[in-house]
């Protein structure tokens, strides 16, 4: 694991209410979930934790992308969902002791605030709003999951690119003045790949049929940008 080297600000309460499992807590819980977080940057490809390791810690995401996958025994890679700035990651073995159910890896520097086993109970225990704060966002990816398998399923590969780029902007995208979604994460042709179940030369194909479409842009940095949202949910037939 490898961290940035640098100084870190303090963390700030309003930074701490973007965490999805933090919002709408009061300024006063704010500062008490403040006093047990610390944080902390990494560089890109820092490896989190490991499956079936014992879980210590919980991470919030203030900025970067991060993978959980898991690997095969014939050597592929399994993503099981990409994480971008206000997720929370590590929760499932804090919560049941099972261990870590997946690998999580940085994609880019990343910028992390973690929390210890004991301080997170402590925390669901005593601030309600966190339970459900927890419980809507596990429900959240839940659902995710489930669109993914019938995707799967049912859909052709550029529908199922399609219903994915739709199911990031709906989760992160920022909207742009001239109306455009931009997805602030770091989605490579690899990774979209292994989540949509195609290969990496069939979803070249469809991302660049895409950009000469006009549906979408794609930056140096792998962040991708909706120009027509309209074409995307007319090709995924959502």
């Amino acid at each position: 694991m490898s961290f940035v080297k640098s100084p870190l600000p303090e963390i700030d309460a309003s930074a701490i209410s973007n965490i999805a499992v933090f919002s709408n807590l009061t300024m006063e819980q704010l500062q008490q979930v403040k006093a047990l977080l610390r944080r902390k940057n990494f560089t890109a490809q820092s490896t989190l934790m490991l499956v079936e390791q014992a879980g210590e810690a919980v991470y919030f995401i203030l900025s970067g992308t991060l993978k959980v996958h898991v690997e095969q025994k014939d050597g592929t890679d399994v993503i099981i969902s990409i994480l971008g700035p206000g997720e929370i990651v590590g929760e499932l073995d804090l919560l049941d002791s099972g261990g870590r159910s997946a690998n999580v890896v940085t994609l880019e520097e990343t910028s992390l605030l973690w929390m210890d086993r004991a301080s997170f109970k402590q925390c669901m225990q005593t601030m309600p709003v966190m339970v459900f704060n927890l419980a809507c966002t596990l429900a959240a990816r839940l659902r995710l999951a489930n669109a993914q398998i019938q995707a799967l399923a049912a859909l052709d590969a550029e529908c199922r690119v399609a219903r994915q780029l739709l199911g990031f902007s709906d989760r992160y995208g920022q909207p742009q003045p001239n109306g455009d979604m931009h997805i602030p994460i770091r989605l490579t042709q690899s990774d979209i790949a292994c989540m949509v179940g195609a290969s990496r030369e069939h979803v070249n194909k469809i991302l660049v049929s895409y950009k000469e479409r006009g549906y979408i842009s794609v930056d140096s940095s792998y962040r991708i940008t909706i120009r027509d949202q309209a074409a995307l949910v007319r090709r995924c037939g959502r």
